[in-house]
């Protein structure tokens, strides 16, 4: 069947075939709703995990933990789940439940509000208009490229690692990767055993969590493979989900029990792991545990200490032909030179041009930073819904169960359109105003806020992550207040 209001069929269109859009779809198709498309920019579904393929790429939430809740899966290989896996996970999703409503290569550049619907036009001419628009263009996909001077110079092979090039050989090489977050980390800990040189230039020292990520043996698979209650159980467990709330209840209290339990496993780690106390000084930050975001390693510590590896932390004066020079004047020569230096996390759905109520501009609203009422609605730009948006809960937890909640909570508003109650509906502007203040508030005492630079910073300065427990915001999900949204 078909979901009406006020005598017409509704039209939905999904930017985004990633994690989140293929959720929508799927909820969409769900409630009945028939009249969905999603555009896509690229030629295949998958968002992050499409675009990241470098060599050591795992998630840092459990593999059973990063499913759809109505889709778990029994043969995941590995406690932490390699990217190439999670990819396979969402193509058999978009199989399994016939998400064949997708408009490949094409990246909408123009999404208009012209009083009543939506119009939308993508890089390839194809023209759209729609009722409602859910956008989940996710977080992490405009890649950061650092200002390095030189680069353009370097005669070897040089990329972002998030566009790798398996072209290029590994074995044997002198490889040099610069930035050390997760994804630097991980590179890192696969390459050194590989590579004839591998150099790590680091800006900032990390906090590390340690972690057992060992492969699920075939009894195990098979035990889930014939037990569905068992399945459900261990996606569900109790004991992971307590340790995530513990974690939440860290990040939002520094000085909480939770919190010093959270250093004392990772100091420790540092302390225990790396024999050289030169290194180990090297390795240590100067800011709070969590206050970036932690990474998760198995063998990180142990593998920067392998004969081929070798930390830098003098700072980058420039990139030669030969490969890069630091400010102390050395050259160190590589082959191969990766940009593990992460994304523009505050760009969401730019460069897109979303023109709102009005004539109201997405990026004059997003000036300076990006917001919106519960993660999820902007003010002028009704029946607009984000999945994973500014200021939502991001960090260790899953994204997918994150994007659940989200969608029980949008679905809520498309039903006062469906059922004819209204036309639009948006946040209003003193909902938001109210949200971001209590928000503001509360993100200035988290251990995000307690004094370290990272990507969860806003241009103020300030924390742009949800500041609240998980559980609280499982708890606004249930159900939107309705005096915070305009309905017309």
């Amino acid at each position: 069947m078909s979901k009406e209001s006020q005598g017409r069929e509704l039209r939905f269109v999904i930017i985004g075939a990633g994690m989140a859009g293929i959720l929508s779809a799927i909820k969409l198709r769900e409630a009945g709703f028939q009249n969905v498309t999603i555009y896509e920019k690229a030629a295949r579904i998958g968002g992050t995990w499409r675009e990241n393929t470098y060599p050591g790429l795992t998630c840092d939430v459990p593999s059973h933990s990063y499913t759809y809740s109505f889709a778990p899966n029994p043969d995941w290989s590995q406690i932490m789940p390699p990217g190439g896996e999670i990819q396979r996970y969402f193509e058999g999703i978009v199989a399994d439940y016939r998400v064949d409503n997708i408009a490949f290569n094409q990246e909408v550049i123009r999404c208009e509000f012209d009083g009543d619907r939506w119009q939308l036009e993508t890089a390839a001419g194809i023209k759209d208009s729609a009722d409602f628009v859910i956008a989940a263009t996710g977080v992490l996909h405009h890649p950061r490229w650092p200002d390095i001077k030189g680069a353009d110079s370097f005669a070897g092979a040089l990329f972002h690692s998030a566009q790798w090039d398996h072209a290029v050989p590994l074995e044997g090489k002198r490889i040099g990767i610069i930035g050390n977050g997760s994804t630097g980390v991980q590179i890192v800990s696969e390459l050194a055993p590989r590579a004839a040189k591998l150099c790590h230039f680091q800006r900032t020292p990390q906090w590390i969590m340690p972690i057992e990520n060992r492969p699920f043996t075939n009894e195990e698979k098979q035990a889930l493979r014939s037990d569905p209650a068992l399945l459900h159980q261990v996606q569900n467990d109790p004991t992971l989900n307590a340790s995530i709330e513990r974690f939440s209840e860290a990040i939002v209290d520094p000085d909480s029990d939770a919190m010093h339990e959270i250093e004392t496993l990772v100091i420790g780690n540092l302390d225990n792991s790396v024999s050289d106390p030169v290194l180990r000084e090297k390795l240590r930050p100067d800011y709070r545990v969590a206050c970036k975001r932690l990474i998760f390693s198995t063998d990180y510590y142990e593998k920067v200490q392998h004969p081929n590896a070798e930390l830098v932390v003098e700072g980058i004066e420039c990139i030669e032909p030969a490969g890069v020079r630091t400010k102390d004047g050395r050259l160190i020569e590589l082959d191969v030179i990766v940009f593990a230096t992460g994304f523009h996390a505050d760009q969401f759905m730019r460069p897109m041009n979303v023109t709102g109520r009005n004539g109201t501009l997405l990026n004059e609203v997003w000036t300076p930073k990006p917001t919106a009422y519960m993660a999820i609605s902007i003010p002028e730009f009704p029946n607009l819904f984000m999945l994973n948006g500014p200021n939502g809960p991001v960090g260790n937890f899953s994204l997918i169960e994150i994007a659940e909640q989200q969608w029980h909570y949008i679905s809520q508003l498309i039903d006062k359109v469906a059922s004819g109650e209204c036309r639009h509906i948006a946040a209003t502007r003193e909902a938001l105003e109210a949200f971001d203040k209590a928000r503001i508030s509360a993100a200035k005492t988290t251990v995000f806020g307690s004094g370290c630079q990272s990507w969860y910073l806003d241009a103020e300065g300030v924390p742009a992550t949800w500041p609240w427990s998980r559980a609280r915001f499982a708890e606004e999900m249930q159900a939107p207040k309705l005096d915070a949204f305009e309905m017309l």
